[in-house]
């Protein structure tokens, strides 16, 4: 019978940066069809210093990673890298969770990475859109089927 007291761990700060490059990777490929999908109303021409495109995408961004977090808790990145986001409070990722995490990942990200740096010296080893969220990454077991033996 499996330890029910077991609480997985934090994920370290190289699981979540490998997760995000692999999700940044998926992510452009998904921008890059939205914006080829505006090109018919723009004649094929750029479009430059818009807020509807820079909104847009933000939206598609957003959808991206929402649609993930609150369906399982993992992107594809993260099922890579074997991490699963969890909400500190009993129940599923909520919407508003999501778009929490999402805004405070921005400048998170922008300001050279402290945001995400700040988990090695949180107690908790959040970082500050895990805390602002009340979410967190956790590490998955090796075996995610403890009833099951591994292939070798």
């Amino acid at each position: 019978m499996p330890d029910s007291s077991h609480q997985p761990r934090p994920a370290g700060l190289f699981r979540r940066l490998a997760a995000l490059l692999y999700d940044s990777l998926l992510l452009l490929a998904i921008v890059f069809i939205a914006t080829a999908i505006l090109l018919p109303l723009t004649g094929g021409e750029a479009i430059q210093h818009n807020p509807f495109l820079t909104t847009y995408l933000l939206f598609i961004s957003f959808f991206f990673y929402s649609w993930f977090w609150m369906h399982g808790g993992q992107t594809l990145g993260m099922r890579s890298w074997r991490l699963q986001l969890r909400n500190i409070n009993p129940g599923p990722i909520t919407l508003w969770q999501a778009l929490l995490r999402f805004l405070v990942a921005i400048p998170s990200a922008l300001l050279l990475g402290v945001g995400y740096l700040w988990m090695l010296i949180d107690r908790d080893k959040l970082t500050w859109h895990d805390r602002y969220s009340e979410t967190r990454i956790v590490q998955l077991d090796q075996n995610p089927h403890p009833g099951r033996k591994q292939k070798k």
